[in-house]
């Protein structure tokens, strides 16, 4: 995240963001047509990709871990038979095989890599080595290890297959990488595979249909700053997916003071999205030990009264 001056506005931009532009490039176009003093992304997509990239303002950027942190709903169209260097249309091509599947057989593929997996991260990722992006050192032609890291997909479905192409859909965790699931899938098949196109559905509770091009924000631009700002998503209206809380405005204020609060009835520990009985958002909170913790708080000035409609009550005795 990087800062400039600007307007201090808040709120998260559901972004659909176009093939050929990197996340960053995405997200920079979206900065300056906002003129944004502060913003940042909430989860890399490749050039290829296409789809729903949350780009969080002013103070939202407090909370992107929590948008990066969510599942995720993608659909992926897939080239049978070839395998490339980056594991997408993009890469040069390695290796050729005759493609001789089924849909009996590809759906039986599906079911074994669905659910909790070990799975290596592709040399084209945006993960870092040393220090440095991967796909940095693969551009250089270094291959490094990389360890296996546990994902899960929760669902992984066959839309269509057709001679050497297939479209899958797919649910998954928050480091999973579709470019390796196809690879993997692939090399199940006996003939390779890789990613000819990628887009992104869902990011937590938010979803793509709700997105904008920047086409579009650049027709809305002209009809002002205000017209603008009001194509942005409150900020916890964003995080709809986490748990949540509700406090009296007083206690919202002895949170905002850094004060831990005790809870009157049982949460879950662990990160919860607070929010006031007006339903304005708060900020995140740590629940522990039957105390709510100050952690990540935002400015009231900079966020609209908008939050969930229902939310657990809490207090402090």
């Amino acid at each position: 995240m990087s800062r400039r001056r600007g307007r201090p506005v808040s709120g998260v931009l559901l972004l659909d963001k176009p093939t050929g532009l990197s996340s960053n490039q995405a997200l920079q176009a979206a900065r300056r047509l906002f003129d944004a003093s502060k913003a940042g992304h909430t989860g890399t997509l490749d050039p290829l990709a296409t789809g729903l990239l949350p780009v969080c303002f002013g103070e939202a950027t407090k909370v992107t871990q929590f948008l990066l942190g969510a599942d995720k709903t993608y659909r992926a169209r897939a080239r049978l038979g070839v395998t490339t260097r980056s594991g997408d249309s993009d890469g040069e091509w390695l290796r050729e095989r005759p493609v001789a599947v089924d849909e009996a057989g590809v759906i039986a593929a599906l079911a074994a890599h669905t659910g909790d997996l070990m799975q290596v991260p592709s040399m084209y990722s945006a993960l870092k080595h040393g220090g440095e992006r991967l796909y940095a050192l693969a551009r250089r032609g270094e291959v490094v290890e990389r360890p296996a890291r546990a994902v899960r997909i929760s669902r992984l479905q066959l839309l269509s297959l057709a001679g050497d192409e297939m479209e899958l859909e797919l649910d998954c965790s928050k480091g999973t990488y579709v470019r390796s699931l196809v690879e993997d899938l692939g090399e199940a098949l006996g003939c390779g595979a890789h990613v000819v196109a990628l887009r992104r559905l869902r990011v937590g509770a938010l979803d793509v249909s709700q997105a904008q091009t920047l086409e579009q924000l650049r027709e809305v631009a002209s009809d002002g700053v205000a017209a603008l700002d009001a194509q942005l998503v409150p900020i916890g209206q964003a995080l709809a997916h986490l748990p949540q809380v509700q406090l009296s405005e007083a206690d919202a204020d002895s949170l905002q003071r850094g004060q831990a609060l005790a809870l009157m009835q049982p949460v879950t520990d662990g990160w919860v999205a607070v929010f006031t009985q007006g339903r304005a958002f708060v900020g995140m909170a740590e629940a522990a030990a039957g105390q709510l913790l100050p952690r990540r708080l935002v400015s009231q000035a900079d966020e609209p009264r908008h939050g969930p409609e229902q939310a657990e009550t809490v207090g402090h005795g």
